[in-house]
């Protein structure tokens, strides 16, 4: 199979408007004969919380852009500031095209909306369709450049006709409900009413005609209305929004002709050039009611009201299961047995962050990812993937499918504000995308994971408070009250001479990186050169961190071979740690060792005071290195 595959960035892709997005992609794709994958933002969750949207980029820092053969980005769905830029930013790090399709990004493919055509045609409509003279104009807040345009046009066609630039005047809107009322006051109190009122989009358009009605405006008898962008909303209210569309279908089959031709080395105009359609309906007055049609969608809301209803039901039903999920695996059960309703799907995977220990984001000892997901909810209906069990990483993301068709992935990260936990890929039966009753689900799952991690945390508080007299309580090694306590009963037991080794470890900058990134990170720095160090003391060593950024190490029956291999270990370690962690700094270590001969009577305060030297003589080498 050679299919292509295109990754979609974007953020409330289950929006009304998006969700049909989604949906003529699909479309496109299915003819062209690709695959898609849409990494899906949720942004602010509600008004007012960014918090959540702000951390869904640490799924993105993930991704191997490499996996893909052309990128579409949704710039304008971004909803959290700033978030659009960081993705903008690594998507430049793609040495694949991109198409940007909401805005217009320098250095990628764009899309030219011929916005102002089609903005000309509607108000040329109520001028030259409906001979009127006196019309008003309602914008979008004016720092919006598309409010800029659409008011620009207004006015030229306006004095193109011989009409005054503002017609009867003009309101500031929000592109948004709320100004609707303001709105509403404002054109009825003008000197002159005006016949017909141009908005710069549709759900302007919507809460002034329900302003209007309110108070006893007919429309469009006493005064006409348009919109713009042609939303599902506009053309579901009452009287239908006259407005212009950008043909979604369009969009979605000229984005991937052009990601796929230059992938083939095609040559390809950067710009993709769209013509909004228009369309003319009840608002203006060139279409009546068709009483049929509108019982029908009556019938549809119904169907709609009834789902949520259900999905409702389903959501409080889950919301209690999950709260009493103990274990991890308990999860794939409670997802397989009772989902909530949120659309037909054919495959869920659940995949979390994995460290170089093996240990899951949900365990109290992980410490950073090491690049790499174990899938623990493993869903595949119509089992066409194959389940191997092993882990998966940045470059495959998603698990293999032997089944030559068009597939349609949905990558959501699994996060709360403390711990990105990893990432979901659920498919949908059809072209349609889940409903919001999906978010809900992965949200309570993130807290489930939480949950766990929290009693994980609590049994190894449990753990540490029974031996809290002898360890350390940032890296849980021993401190240095258990490191003298365990090295004089082994000393003790000596029968005989033995080789022994004492060794002492220092990290290297901790200071600069207390400066520069403060204390908490100074801590992570601790622990991630605890980890390294346990991690190689694998020979019957005892470790321990004797104070601030020192470590002590002691070992019987120890050699020369021995030696050399600990550092060999902590070297490579070091490595793969630096080059996983993401971080701004390195972890660096300075080493001085003792290897001598001791019995029963051996001081280990004269071992540690030689090798403690020994580091000190590393740590000024490294520093005259440096200069």
């Amino acid at each position: 199979m050679n299919r292509k595959r295109i990754a979609i960035f974007g953020c409330g892709f289950t929006s009304r408007y998006r969700s049909n997005l989604s949906r003529a992609f699909n479309t496109a794709a299915d003819e062209l004969g690709c695959d898609l994958v849409y990494f899906n933002s949720l942004g602010k969750i509600g008004n007012k919380n960014a918090q959540y949207g702000i951390y869904e980029f640490d799924l993105i820092e993930d991704i191997d852009l490499s996996s893909f053969d052309g990128i579409i980005f949704d710039g304008e769905g971004y909803n959290v500031e700033g978030m659009a830029d960081k993705v903008i930013h690594k998507l430049r790090q793609a040495d694949i095209p991109v198409v940007s399709i909401s805005t217009r990004v320098e250095g990628f493919y764009n899309i030219d909306f011929d916005d102002r055509g089609a903005m000309k045609l509607l108000v040329e409509h109520f001028i030259e369709k409906h001979h009127f003279d006196r019309i008003g104009f309602m914008s979008g807040y004016l720092t919006h450049p598309d409010a800029v345009a659409r008011l620009e046009v207004f006015r030229s066609v306006m004095k193109e006709h011989g009409l005054p630039r503002d017609g009867v005047g003009m309101f500031e809107g929000d592109f948004w409900f709320h100004k609707g009322e303001e709105a509403a006051d404002y054109f009825l109190s003008l000197p002159q009413r005006p016949q017909a009122v141009v908005c710069a989009n549709d759900y302007m358009a919507i809460a002034l005609s329900g302003a209007f009605k309110k108070r006893g405006v007919r429309i469009p008898e006493d005064i006409a209305i348009s919109g713009f962008d042609g939303t599902i909303e506009g053309q579901e209210y009452l009287p239908h929004i006259t407005s212009a569309t950008r043909e979604r279908l369009d969009i979605a089959r000229k984005s991937l002709k052009l990601l796929i031709s230059v992938s083939e080395d095609e040559t390809e105009e950067k710009v993709i050039h769209i013509t909004p359609r228009t369309i003319y309906t009840q608002s203006c007055g060139c279409e009546k009611l068709d009483y049929k049609y509108e019982a029908e969608s009556i019938n549809r809301l119904y169907e709609i009201n009834r789902n949520f209803s259900y999905g409702m039901y389903d959501t409080q039903s889950s919301l209690l299961k999950l709260n009493k999920v103990e274990d991890i695996h308990d999860l794939e059960k409670l997802f397989s047995e009772n989902p909530i309703y949120f659309g037909e799907y054919t495959s869920f995977f659940l995949m979390l962050h994995t460290d170089e220990e093996n240990r899951l984001s949900i365990e109290n000892d992980y410490t950073c990812s090491a690049g790499i997901f174990t899938p623990i909810i493993w869903i595949d209906k119509n089992r066409e993937y194959v389940h191997s069990g092993r882990v998966f990483d940045s470059g495959r993301m998603i698990p293999e499918s032997d089944q030559d068709r068009a597939h349609f992935y949905y990558v959501m990260s699994v996060h709360c504000a403390e711990r990105a936990f990893g990432y979901a890929v659920i498919e949908m039966e059809g072209k349609d995308i889940f409903d919001e009753f999906y978010n809900v689900w992965l949200l309570n799952i993130s807290l489930t994971l939480e949950g766990l991690l929290k009693n994980d945390r609590i049994n190894h508080l449990i753990d540490t408070l029974k031996d809290m007299g002898n360890r350390d309580s940032i890296t849980g090694l021993l401190n240095r009250r258990g490191f003298d306590a365990q090295t004089r009963e082994l000393l003790s037991r000596l029968k005989g001479t033995h080789i022994v080794c004492a060794m002492v470890i220092d990290m290297d900058g901790l200071k600069t990186i207390n400066d520069e990134y403060g204390h908490y990170e100074g801590d992570r720095a601790i622990k991630a050169a605890a980890d390294v160090i346990s991690r190689c003391c694998d020979s019957g060593e005892i470790v321990a961190r004797a104070g601030g950024d020192e470590f002590y190490i002691f070992a019987v029956d120890y050699s020369d071979r021995l030696l050399e291999r600990f550092y060999k270990l902590v070297q490579a370690s070091l490595e793969t740690f630096n080059q996983n962690s993401g971080k701004p700094y390195t972890v660096s270590l300075s080493g001085g060792y003792h290897l001598t001969e001791s019995n029963a009577m051996g001081r280990i305060e004269e071992f540690l005071r030689i090798s403690d030297a020994r580091m000190y003589e590393e740590k000024m080498k490294k520093k005259v290195e440096r200069r």
